[in-house]
């Protein structure tokens, strides 16, 4: 590892008193349809009102997980800092297809480095990564996130926590007004 002249950036929305943290893995669907909620989410409540956090949760079961999360994390560790990093995790939803397995198990990743899934992530990031792939910044966000979701007991993507309690009864499947109406703003 070399050393880390910044840490990743925080992928935060909105600057309000009630914390929304949402666990997403960058492969995942059901990720993607509760990301595609996010900004209309603090749009309709407004970002005074509420802070969303972007928080990740590897699953092993999407074979590039660690390696896409770690990328992503690394575009937000570049000068680029949360704009890159959420232009790259916007990327990787929009075109989740070159980064996941058929059936988690086949299909034409098979034959994918993780070096080539990093160059397609700078590419939709708009950042090198190559460089900052290697921070030791990176490694210990990678472990944090992964620590954080694990000490809360979050295993499944998506889930959300509001001011720190898992609301098991969110979903990725409910609108922006049913969300709206369990975080109570």
């Amino acid at each position: 590892m070399t050393a880390s002249p910044q840490p990743p950036a925080p992928l935060v929305l909105g600057y309000g008193a009630t914390e929304l943290e949402v666990f997403l893995e960058a492969t995942c669907p059901h990720s993607k349809r509760a990301f595609d909620k996010l900004q209309p989410l603090l749009d309709a409540v407004g970002p005074d009102a509420l802070t969303i956090r972007i928080r990740f949760v590897p699953q092993g079961w999407h074979l590039f997980s660690g390696v896409v999360t770690r990328a992503i994390l690394a575009a937000s560790a570049t000068e680029g800092g949360a704009e890159a990093g959420l232009k790259a995790l916007a990327g990787v939803f929009r075109n989740r297809a070159h980064f996941e397995f058929d059936g988690h198990h086949s299909g034409p990743n098979m034959n994918r480095t993780p070096a080539e899934i990093l160059a397609a992530i700078a590419d939709l990031a708009g950042v090198d990564l190559a460089e900052a792939w290697t921070w030791n910044s990176v490694t210990q966000a990678l472990k944090w996130h992964i620590k954080y979701a694990r000490q809360n007991g979050i295993h499944v993507s998506p889930t959300l926590m509001v001011d720190r309690i898992v609301q098991s009864d969110m979903g990725s499947r409910q609108t922006i007004e049913d969300w709206r109406a369990a975080i109570g703003v």
